[in-house]
């Protein structure tokens, strides 16, 4: 599977790379902002869904460099925000207690000056911990993405993580949220950081039921 590089993706994203198993991140795209989910991600907070942006150097409409060469800005202390929200948001999750070192050298610690590395190392840490069956490369060349797409890899770049929902066949399977009596109930199009915080590693089963029906067809997508 073909797909861009995201923020800590939501769990429909998670769910077709269980189902891919083997997926490679494009580093050459380039218009980013035409696709939020690169740079930001939704969180289940006591108040409601809360999104996160981290900032980028630079004009975000319609970004003209590809992702590989995409600065990540200071600006407003966004390390700080984000680490408090996620704090606040799963600091009594059942998962939190195991991941939080991690995440916080990752997010709140972190110096990376590249939004394609930040994103790796989320994406790396979700993997591992979850010990979520996949392989991932990174594509920094047009020639390694035409040999992904040669070699079968089905393309999902603008197909998923965008403003609109996509049409694909993934069942949002509810799980255990902490937050859900609170909303009225399940809270689905989340960051794949929700489900890690709240079932851990036996997420993996909710994102298998969720692909079930999904075909990971040229033809079919």
């Amino acid at each position: 599977m073909l797909i861009g590089s995201m923020t800590a993706g939501d769990v429909r994203c998670y769910a077709a790379m269980v189902k891919a198993g083997k997926m490679v991140i494009d580093a050459t795209e380039r218009q980013l902002p035409l696709r939020h989910s690169h740079h930001r991600y939704v969180i289940d907070a006591p108040n409601g869904a809360v999104k996160l942006t981290v900032p980028l150097e630079g004009s975000t409409n319609a970004m003209p460099v590809m992702m590989k060469d995409v600065l990540i800005s200071e600006h407003g202390n966004w390390r700080h925000l984000h680490w408090g929200a996620l704090f606040s948001s799963y600091g009594k999750s059942p998962f939190f207690d195991f991941v939080a070192d991690d995440l916080h050298r990752i997010i709140a610690q972190g110096n990376q000056r590249h939004l394609l590395e930040l994103n790796m190392q989320l994406h790396q840490l979700i993997v591992e911990f979850m010990d979520l069956p996949i392989v991932t490369s990174v594509a920094t060349t047009q020639d390694e993405v035409e040999m992904a797409l040669d070699n079968g890899a089905c393309d999902m770049r603008g197909k998923m993580g965008g403003k609109r929902g996509d049409r694909l066949p993934i069942v949002n399977v509810p799980y255990y949220q902490m937050w859900s009596q609170r909303h009225g109930g399940f809270n689905a199009g989340l960051s794949i950081l929700d489900l890690l915080m709240n079932e851990g590693r036996e997420g993996v089963f909710t994102l298998m039921k969720m692909a079930k029906n999904l075909n990971l067809d040229n033809t079919q997508i």
